[in-house]
């Protein structure tokens, strides 16, 4: 008897598939050190990002580090001046200065979505080609 290893002959069920994380999609979720106001917005994370131009993300930014009219706001990546900068298409000017409070809420920017459309092959290939800024799950395999 030929047994064929690496081959499924059935439907494996959802709920046995290993859970989605945040730390597993790239581009991901990172720390805010400084904002610095204007149009556009210059986010300062604490460690180098991946976004690229045209990621759209969201600003999270608790009571405590001011600024809060931006909580909640989103916006496109326009540029990235530095490996932990993005800049922001958000007109900031006016609004309250952003204040490093160090508390146990830290001000997050994340990835919500993206201008790009993702996977741009098809077919018989093995070979995944993604435009720039789509999302990617990069999960331990």
């Amino acid at each position: 008897m030929t047994t064929l290893t690496g081959v499924v002959s059935f439907p494996i069920p959802p709920f046995s598939n290993l859970p989605i994380e945040a730390q597993f999609y790239q581009p991901s979720r990172f720390v805010i050190s400084a904002i610095t106001l204007g149009d556009p917005t210059i986010v300062t994370t604490t460690v180098d990002h991946n976004y690229v131009v045209g990621n759209q993300v969201r600003l999270l930014i608790p009571p405590g580090d001011g600024c809060t009219s931006l909580n909640g706001t989103f916006g496109y990546v326009v540029s990235v001046p530095a490996s932990n900068q993005v800049s922001l298409g958000i007109n900031s000017i006016g609004l309250n200065a952003f204040i490093n409070s160090n508390t146990q809420q830290s001000a997050q920017i994340m990835a919500i979505g993206d201008v790009n459309t993702g996977q741009t092959n098809t077919g018989r290939t093995g070979n995944l080609t993604y435009i720039p800024g789509s999302f990617l799950n990069i999960s331990p395999q």
